[in-house]
Order: structure tokens, then sequence, then C-alpha cells
């Protein structure tokens, strides 16, 4: 499997991770031998060895910038910390979800009984209304919209999506279980309908403003088609 280069120079690379797939095993991780890594995938393609400057979730697909060398690392992930880096998702909903709003939810990270402060802004670009019943409805309501995330807590998206009742579609953890199947069955979509599809930020070495924007897998592109949707 290629991986899609969006970006490269002589300190970074920015690429996009296919769905299912991890940026790199965990320790003692149960498909060490089964699966690649989006770093094992790289590795492969360059032969060369590459740093995760951030995360995206297995099953969300997406623009992530990696670098060349450890010590560059930190410099890139300033930008994180100091929210001087703009990241843009879409997501395919349940219902039709408001024009516009911010989700400011607190977040609890991953086995912690800590909640942190969390913030999301939305903005719904598409609806389409299928004639497919789904329990309890005779059809069926979907959105497309845009997710600006101000912080980065581990899952945030997804569950500020199910937080305001328009869960993202396929999704098995906080989603809709019955709009899940009815994707399946009826369109064979798999997948989470989470997408990062641009990284906007000024280069911390270059110095060069960039906006780099990640192609859409398959799977989108027919829900596109077939939803007569489009996003420019």
């Amino acid at each position: 499997m290629n991986v899609e280069i969006i970006y490269e120079d002589e300190y970074c690379i920015v690429v996009t991770k296919p769905n299912d797939v991890v940026v790199h095993h965990a320790y003692h991780s149960r498909n060490v031998r089964e699966e690649d890594s989006l770093l094992q995938l790289l590795n492969i393609q360059f032969q060369q060895k590459f740093y995760p400057v951030h995360r995206l979730d297995r099953r969300t697909s997406g623009i992530i910038l990696l670098t060349k060398e450890t010590q560059y690392v930190s410099k890139f992930q300033q930008l994180f910390t100091e929210n001087n880096i703009q990241k843009k998702y879409l997501g395919v909903v349940r219902g039709f979800s408001p024009e516009t709003k911010i989700i400011d939810s607190p977040v609890k990270g991953k086995d912690s009984k800590v909640y942190k402060e969390a913030e999301t802004h939305l903005k719904t670009l598409q609806n389409v209304i299928l004639n497919v019943p789904v329990k309890p409805y005779d059809t069926s309501r979907y959105s497309l919209v845009e997710l600006l995330p101000k912080t980065g807590r581990l899952h945030q998206l997804r569950i500020h999506m199910n937080k305001i009742s328009h869960p993202l579609i396929g999704d098995g953890k906080y989603g809709d279980k019955n709009h899940n199947a009815m994707f399946e069955e009826n369109f064979n979509w798999k997948n989470l309908f989470l997408h990062a599809i641009s990284l906007e930020f000024e280069h911390p070495f270059t110095k060069e403003k960039l906006n780099l924007v990640s192609s859409l897998p398959k799977n989108w592109k027919d829900l596109f088609n077939e939803f007569k949707w489009n996003y420019k």
C-alpha cells in the first residue's frame, strides 16, 4: 500500500493516513504481526524513518505531519501546543446538524476520571434525506459537517458529535448502531466517516505559510456521488 504524499521538504513530510491503520504500534500491540502501521508503510515506501508530530485514531483517515529527524519534532509540536496550526476535519453525521455550533463540553481522557476542557467548532455544509428506513423513521437524514477542533483531546470530535445527538457514521463506540448498520447493508461502507482534510500553519523552519489538503478516500468519493454532495 503506497501512502499519498501531500508535502515534503528537508524537515518534514505530510501524508494521508488511510482508514483503519494505526500511526504506530503500541508496545505489546495485539496486531503487530498482522498489519503494518503508518510508520512501517512509510519505512517500506521510503526506506527511511519518520517521527509523528501528532496523532490520528486508527479509524480516522487523513492528513498527518511527521518529521525526518527527532530533533525537529518539538518545533512542530509547538505549533499544536500554542494553537498556531489549524486542523480541519470532515464528518458525516446522523440527522440535520445545526448550521453552526460551538461545542465546549469537557472530555474525559482514555481510562481517566479527569475531565479536560475541549472545544470544537462545527459548520454544516450539506444535507440529504434518503428513502431508506432506519427505526423508528421511514426515511434517514444525514449531514456533511466541517469540524475545527480548538483543543486536541482523545476522541474529542467523536464524543462532541455524540454529545449534540449527531454522532458520526461508522463510529462503533460513540455512534448509532442502527445507522451504522444501514450504511453497511445498503452501501457496504464500514469505515468511520471522519477525515482530517487539511492543516494550515507557518512552517517553523522555513517560515513558509502552508495550507495542505488531503484527498478523500474511495468510500468518501462514493458517498459524495451517491448523496450528490460536493466539497471545495
